[in-house]
């Protein structure tokens, strides 16, 4: 029997009744034309077929009910000409009606439903036909709430629900990661990109309320509750991948576009953040989901891109309203629904729990939680940590028990340390870092005076409420005189000049932090330094010449051919730039005279040093 691609589907009604049924599989079907039945195949295909045909195809689909007619739109109105279950059973949350089944689970009577497919594809010159005839399909839609449930049912337990939100954070917290790096405090793997379990400590640190889960210590080595950095975890990697910072030895070091952000609004940044990051192959979301093994070995091999998920998860996200609470289930759903499922392996067979000859996550429905938890981490760790959603959290463990039933897993107390994002919102910032809203108008935040810049170039700290990003910022742009005192200097604010950072960044820093004018003699400061920066400029390499005698020097510098390549310094030199080396060279032999090659060597290898080894040398003490 001839078998078709299922995606390109198959040409003929013909074809498919002749070549993909049997004789009483036609014999039930052509029952439902209430017609007298011949015996052989090939006339029961035909009165199929002029069942079919004209207007009654029209009215055979009239007959449908409403969800056996859904059915046919979603195929008539798609790409492909299959019929996909699981993702209509998402949209409309059960199955179409195709007919009574026997204890064999075959089709003991079929319904009209199955005119139009066969072995789950619609012909394509049927598909054609009914163009004409079936609407378009309801679009997918996703059910938010406008209140969350303050208390999740844990088992048995009852935890009540965390709501982190992400937007402001986010905005304070990149240009604290970014001073952190500046200050040389981020250090990462040379191999994996990753930060070192200091930097992570360090990190946590400036992160506004601290990370999502706090560190708890194990009770035994057998029962490990901590989920650990997340959002710590993420920065260095954003930062990484959207080309603001790089490795330099062992450290990260900022790049031209990572001072630049310094300066910028950071929901610009952000934005080109998540952009590059969607498309970065850095790093593999999965790769954090650590109970799942062989994903070095064999398993990589069958892996699918991360840019194909993150874009299908991108895609479902900018459909969201902003603002709704959608819990992940739910956003899971609508992923299948819409058409926007991914899938993270095309051999499930080859990633395992424990040990892959019975943890294979091929069994029972492994595919689906591995989707579930790469979706998790990318929202949790990635999408939340730039500010893109608001999420809601109870502790990972225990949280789902849909891994339960798998081999290998009874002693994990979760799947992965995402397992406790219950819901989450799309914010303002998200909707602009997803194409949605053509502009972004962060939410007014209430001033909060932190610093005094005092009129004797002193800038205390108001109080302890002061962040640790400011204090990075502070310790960059001046001297600490004590734990909440710093004094500004020329000198000091020429070093952080040269490395990148203009002085209007510096002022408006102060002002912005301290809500009152700056006094004049900081203002003074600043201007004269800004002022000493751009007097003295860089025009690159030059060559220093040698002239036997001052008078010779002065021909040279003064001659009409020569002159205009170089300029005098002192009685018998004369300086070339590296530019104009060439031209004066040239220039040099018209006036009569050879520049000639330079002794290069060092000095300890000349015959005029103390090291000849001509002349006899005392031993140095």
């Amino acid at each position: 029997m001839k078998r078709y691609d299922v995606d390109g589907g198959v040409p003929t009604l013909e074809a498919a009744l002749s070549e993909r049924m049997n004789a009483d599989a036609l014999k039930k079907l052509a029952a439902l034309t209430h017609e007298k039945l011949p015996t052989r195949k090939a006339d029961l295909a035909a009165v199929i077929i002029r069942h079919l045909g004209g207007e009654r195809l029209r009215t055979i689909w009239q007959c449908l009910d409403d969800l056996q007619r859904a059915a046919v739109a979603e195929v008539v109105h798609s790409d492909s000409s299959r019929f996909v279950a699981d993702r209509f059973r998402a949209k409309y949350g059960r199955d179409p009606f195709w007919g009574s089944l026997d204890r064999y689970r075959q089709n003991e009577r079929p319904s009209p439903l199955c005119f139009f497919f066969y072995d789950g594809v619609m012909p394509d010159d049927l598909k054609e036909r009914l163009k004409a005839i079936v609407p378009p399909p309801v679009a997918a839609k996703i059910k938010t709430l406008d209140q969350l449930p303050a208390t999740h049912e844990k088992g048995t337990e009852v935890v009540p629900i965390a709501v982190r939100e992400t937007e402001r954070a986010a905005l304070q917290e990149l240009l604290s990661v970014l001073r952190l790096v500046d200050a040389g405090r981020v250090a990462v793997s040379d191999k994996t990109r990753r930060a070192s379990s200091a930097t992570l400590d360090a990190i946590t640190a400036i992160l506004e309320g601290g990370d999502y889960y706090p560190h708890v210590p194990p009770k035994s080595k057998w029962d490990d509750e901590n989920a650990g950095p997340i959002r710590a975890f993420a920065w260095p990697l954003l930062l990484q991948a959207g080309g603001l910072a790089r490795p330099a030895g062992a450290k990260l070091q900022l790049t031209k576009a990572g001072r630049k952000a310094l300066s910028e609004p950071a929901a610009e940044t952000i934005c080109t953040l998540w952009a590059e990051w969607v498309n970065t192959a850095l790093v593999d979301e999965l790769a954090r989901i650590e109970c799942v093994k062989g994903q070095t070995g064999k398993g990589k091999r069958g892996l699918t891109a991360v840019s194909s998920r993150r874009d299908a998860i991108a895609d479902t996200l900018a459909e969201c309203p902003v603002g709704g609470w959608i819990s992940t289930d739910e956003f899971f759903r609508f992923m299948r629904a819409s058409g926007n499922d991914f899938a993270v392996t095309r051999n499930a067979w080859n990633l395992y729990i424990g040990e892959l000859q019975y943890g294979a996550l091929g069994y029972d429905n492994g595919g689906r939680i591995l989707e579930e938890r790469y979706l998790f981490c990318l929202l949790l760790e990635y999408a939340a940590t730039l500010g893109l959603i608001d999420v809601a959290l109870i502790p990972p463990a225990g949280a789902r028990g849909d891994y339960h039933s798998m081999w290998g897993t009874d002693e994990l107390p979760f799947f992965s340390r995402y397992d406790g994002l219950m819901y989450f919102r799309v914010t303002p910032l998200g909707a602009y870092s997803l194409g949605t809203a053509s502009d972004y108008e962060a939410a007014p935040v209430e001033v909060k005076p932190v610093l005094r810049v005092l009129p004797n170039l002193e800038v205390a700290a108001i109080g302890s409420t002061l962040e640790q990003g400011d204090r990075l910022a502070l310790d960059a742009y001046a001297t600490r005189v004590s734990d909440l005192v710093w004094r500004l200097d020329a000198g000091r604010l020429l070093a952080v000049i040269e490395e990148g950072r203009p002085v209007a960044e510096i002022r408006e820093f102060l002002a912005a932090r301290s809500g009152t004018p700056i006094p004049d003699t900081v203002v003074r400061l600043l201007e004269d330094v800004a002022d000493r920066s751009v007097k003295v400029h860089d025009r690159g390499l030059a060559r220093l010449i040698e002239c036997a005698d001052p008078a010779l020097a002065t021909l040279i510098a003064n001659d009409s051919r020569t002159g205009k390549h170089c300029m005098q310094a002192g009685e018998r030199h004369l300086v070339v730039q590296v530019s104009s080396e060439a031209a004066f060279r040239r220039t040099l032999r018209e006036l009569g005279y050879l520049l000639s090659a330079g002794d290069t060597r060092p000095a300890r290898n000349r015959r005029t040093s103390r090291w000849d080894d001509s002349v006899p040398q005392a031993p140095e003490a």
